[in-house]
């Protein structure tokens, strides 16, 4: 399986209540989880910066990958942009292979 992060951004009014943000959540993966069953959740970030979440999963293929993204847009995210991620080893590993 390939990993991804998904960074999103949300808009301001969308993380006043922790009521109504839980119900989003919660609505947003439902929808996700359905269209995607595929999708392999491994954590999910509030974090501080530009984005307000970072999720991190696993798909199949890119295009898994980019159904989460529209989804995610879908439901009302400014922003989510999906980011391929290789492990650190697999890196390494490919490194030495194209070293000099």
């Amino acid at each position: 399986m390939l990993k991804f992060v998904l960074m999103t951004r949300l808009a301001p009014e969308s993380v006043l209540d922790a009521k109504v943000r839980r119900a989003m959540g919660r609505a947003w993966l439902s929808k996700v989880k359905n269209a995607c069953p595929e999708i392999n959740w491994v954590s999910h970030y509030a974090i501080l910066g530009p984005y307000d979440f970072m999720d991190i999963y696993e798909a199949p293929n890119i295009e898994a990958a980019h159904k989460v993204s529209l989804i995610t847009r879908a439901q009302g995210a400014v922003s989510a942009e999906s980011w391929q991620a290789l492990p650190y080893d697999d890196f390494l590993e490919l490194l030495e292979e194209v070293e000099p």
